[in-house]
């Protein structure tokens, strides 16, 4: 049952306060950047969005490391993210004080370059159902469906290397969020091989208690239902959501309800430094979390500048560990947004997991990665081998469109080059299993 939180970590509760693009300048000159850099930075948020959070500011940056600090790199858009003379053009506009139509059109222009919507999401992932498609649903692998509940497509704070970027930025025709409970329901129930829901976003623990109980509430009594997932950097952004703000003992009540109709309830939290594990407040979240009978499995994406190291995963997973989570994915960051900006080379990301991977306990090795969520399905690094006098990479599908491919190996040439699946000639064959 739900506990009450240890006295000295509820009073350490804020009220959440937001800080956006127009707190930029601010911001940025406490990081010690120059009124032409501070420009730079206000030109590459016109592009990609930016929010954060005083829990965030004071609690997880060390501001005297900034811009170098990994956590303000998480959270502050950089002048380089995007190529200098889109940044500069942007920039020029912002200085002449230009007409906010012409600016958006400029970041438009800079977006579509981007990519906002890989893997196919668009064109493959929503399917037909009935009279048409149903608003935020994705079915890609038959056994899950995604679900973009319309009042959870924010965030407590945003990532700079988020692949969902193109939810925020408040353009309708790249967003996709769903507001029919009952439609996820039919859809579900003429869909019998479902039988796992992820409600994703943004992130479906912006939402209130009683706004998320609209949505899990219809699914409890679907037998062919094993488990839902809520992918989440709550946990990161802001753990008082489980603590000290208002609803948080009914929402914890809504997942024990959850556990208690036969469901596998699962947090799939987001971790990407080890500081976000560092707050008392995140294990009390945990902890509560825990308590209801829920499930914390931990991922992210590896990120250039930020965690591209393997004692910072090490750390991690082992912190992770002690505190009852379970570490789950490392990802390769998605080829959308500032892909060229943050990406590891698929050589270096196999090194730094295997690295991190054997330093840690056999309970911390129900990691996986580096796993590429590509257009056929999830595709993991397994290695780096020598055969047949051929130096390739090693593959195969955690998840895939083809359920048939799931588990088989397959091999590329070694690119030591090579950022993502699409970089990467078949090795041994003319084309790869899911090509043929």
């Amino acid at each position: 049952m739900v506990n009450d939180a240890a006295p000295d970590t509820r009073s350490s509760g804020r009220k959440f306060r937001a800080f956006t693009a127009k707190h930029l300048d601010e911001l940025t000159a406490r990081a010690g950047l120059s009124p032409d850099q501070q420009l730079a930075v206000r030109a590459v948020a016109t592009v990609l969005p930016f929010r954060t959070n005083a829990y965030v500011i004071e609690e997880l940056i060390d501001w005297s490391a900034a811009p170098d600090d990994p956590i303000y790199r998480l959270v502050f858009p950089q002048e380089d993210m995007l190529p200098e003379e889109d940044v500069a053009h942007l920039a020029g506009l912002l200085r002449r004080e230009a007409p906010k139509a012409e600016v958006e059109a400029a970041a438009h222009a800079v977006r579509m370059k981007l990519n906002p919507h890989p893997a196919g999401q668009m064109e493959l992932n929503i399917p037909t159902f009935g009279d048409g498609k149903i608003p935020g649903l994705q079915h890609k692998y038959d056994e899950t469906v995604l679900y973009f509940p319309k009042q959870g497509q924010t965030c407590h704070a945003y990532c700079t290397y988020c692949f969902r970027w193109a939810q925020f930025i408040g353009e309708a025709d790249l967003k996709m969020a769903g507001d029919e409970p009952a439609q996820l329901r039919e859809y579900l129930l003429a869909h019998p091989e479902v039988t796992s829901v992820l409600f994703t976003g943004g992130d479906a623990m912006i939402m209130g208690e009683p706004v998320l109980r609209r949505y899990l509430e219809p699914l409890l009594d679907l037998e062919q239902l094993e488990s839902i997932r809520i992918g989440t950097k709550s946990l990161a952004y802001w753990p008082q959501k489980f603590v000290t703000d208002p609803d948080a003992d009914e929402m914890l009540r809504l997942f024990e309800q959850v556990v208690q109709s036969g469901k596998n309830l699962a947090f799939m939290a987001h971790f990407s430094h080890p500081r976000e594990l560092e707050p008392l407040m995140v294990a009390e979240a945990c902890r509560r979390i825990r308590d209801t009978g829920a499930v914390i499995r931990t991922q992210a994406p590896l990120i250039r500048t930020i965690n591209d190291d393997p004692k910072v995963w090490e750390d991690m997973w082992r912190t992770q560990t002690r505190m009852g989570l379970v570490p789950y994915y490392m990802f390769v960051e998605r080829d959308t947004g500032p892909q060229d900006y943050f990406a590891v080379p698929l050589a270096d990301a196999y090194e730094i997991f295997r690295d991190a991977y054997s330093s840690v306990s056999g309970l911390a090795r129900t990691v996986r990665g580096p796993s590429m969520s590509a257009t056929p399905g999830k595709v993991c690094v397994d290695g780096v081998l020598d055969l047949f006098g051929e130096k390739v990479f090693a593959l195969h599908f955690i998840q895939a469109r083809d359920a048939s491919l799931v588990n088989r190996p397959f091999y590329a040439k070694f690119d030591p080059n090579a950022v993502w699946l699409d970089d990467l000639k078949p090795a041994f064959a003319d084309k790869f299993p899911f090509q043929a």
